[in-house]
C-alpha cells in the first residue's frame, strides 16, 4: 500500500494526500505510456498497442462516469428507502429488487435495445447506454451500503442534535450523513472496483472498451493467449491503481477507527 511508503512523522492527512496524488499521477502515466510500452511487444500486441491503450482509457472513463452517477443514484435510493413516505420506499425497494435480481448483461442489452422501443425517439449511443445501465446497477448496490450506514448511526446523536436546536436538514447534513458515509465507504469502494471489471460487459453492445479490443484482436489473429493475457494484465494494473486511490480515501476518513 502506498500509504506505508510515507514517513511516519507525517500526519494522516499528509499521507493520504500524498497517496492520492501519487496514485492519480501513476494512473495518468500508465495510461499515457501504455501504448508505447505495448508497442515493444511481439505480435499481435505490438501492432495493436494503441488500440489496447484506447480501450483502457475508454474502460476507465466508462467506470468513472458510471461510478459517479451510481453514487448519486444510490444516495437518492437510500434516502428514499429510509423515507417517511411509503410511496418513495416502495419505488426504491422495487428499483433495488429489480436491479439486484437480474443480470447486468441483460440490463445493458435492455437499455440499448428495448428502451428505444419503449420510448420512441430515445436512441442512446452505445457508450451512453452502457453508462445508464452500469449506473443503475451499481446505484442499487450502493443504495444498500449507504442505507446500512444511515441505520448504523446511533439514534441518540440525532436526538441530541435536535435538542441543540438544529433543523432536520442540518441534522442530516452535519451529523448523520458524514458518519453514515464513513461507515459505508468500504462497500462503496468495493462496488467501484467491481464496476471497473463489470464494465467489460459493455462489449455486448459494441462499446470499444478493453475487453472488446482484446476480443476483436484475438478473433482476427487467432492468438487468444497473448491477447487475452494482455487484457488481463491491463485490468490488473487499472484495478491496482484504483484500489490504491480508494485505500487512500479510506485512510483519510479513518475507516478503521485509528486516530494515528
Amino acid at each position: 500500500m502506498l500509504v506505508a511508503l510515507w514517513p511516519q512523522r507525517w500526519t494522516r492527512q499528509q499521507r493520504s494526500n500524498a497517496t492520492l496524488v501519487s496514485a492519480v499521477v501513476l494512473m495518468v502515466l500508465a495510461l499515457a505510456a501504455l501504448g508505447q510500452l505495448l508497442s515493444y511487444f511481439p505480435e499481435p500486441i505490438g501492432s495493436n498497442a494503441q488500440a489496447f491503450a484506447a480501450g483502457a482509457r475508454t474502460t476507465l472513463w466508462l467506470t468513472l462516469v458510471s461510478g459517479t452517477a451510481g453514487l448519486l443514484l444510490g444516495t437518492c435510493a437510500a434516502l428514499a428507502r429510509t423515507s417517511r413516505w411509503r410511496v418513495l420506499r416502495w419505488v426504491a425497494s422495487f428499483y433495488i429488487w429489480a436491479i439486484r435480481g437480474t443480470p447486468l448483461l441483460v440490463q445493458i442489452l435492455f437499455v440499448y435495445f428495448a428502451l428505444p422501443a419503449l420510448v420512441p425517439g430515445l436512441n442512446l449511443p452505445d457508450f451512453a447506454a452502457a453508462v445508464v445501465a452500469l449506473s443503475l446497477n451499481v446505484g442499487a448496490y450502493n443504495s444498500e451500503a449507504i442505507r446500512a450506514g444511515l441505520l448504523a448511526v446511533p439514534r441518540g446523536q440525532t436526538e441530541a442534535a435536535r435538542a441543540l436546536g438544529l433543523g432536520h436538514a442540518h441534522v442530516f447534513a452535519d451529523v448523520v450523513f458524514p458518519q453514515a458515509f464513513k461507515i459505508s465507504l468500504p462497500p462503496l469502494v468495493s462496488n467501484f472496483v467491481a464496476l471497473l471489471k463489470d464494465s467489460s460487459l459493455a462489449y455486448a453492445i459494441g462499446v470499444v472498451e478493453l475487453t472488446n479490443v482484446g476480443n476483436r484482436i484475438q478473433s482476427a489473429t487467432f492468438q487468444p493467449i497473448a491477447t487475452l493475457s494482455t487484457v488481463a494484465v491491463t485490468y490488473l494494473l487499472l484495478t491496482t491503481l484504483v484500489t490504491q486511490i480508494s485505500n487512500a480515501i479510506e485512510y483519510r476518513f479513518d475507516v478503521e477507527g485509528r486516530s494515528k
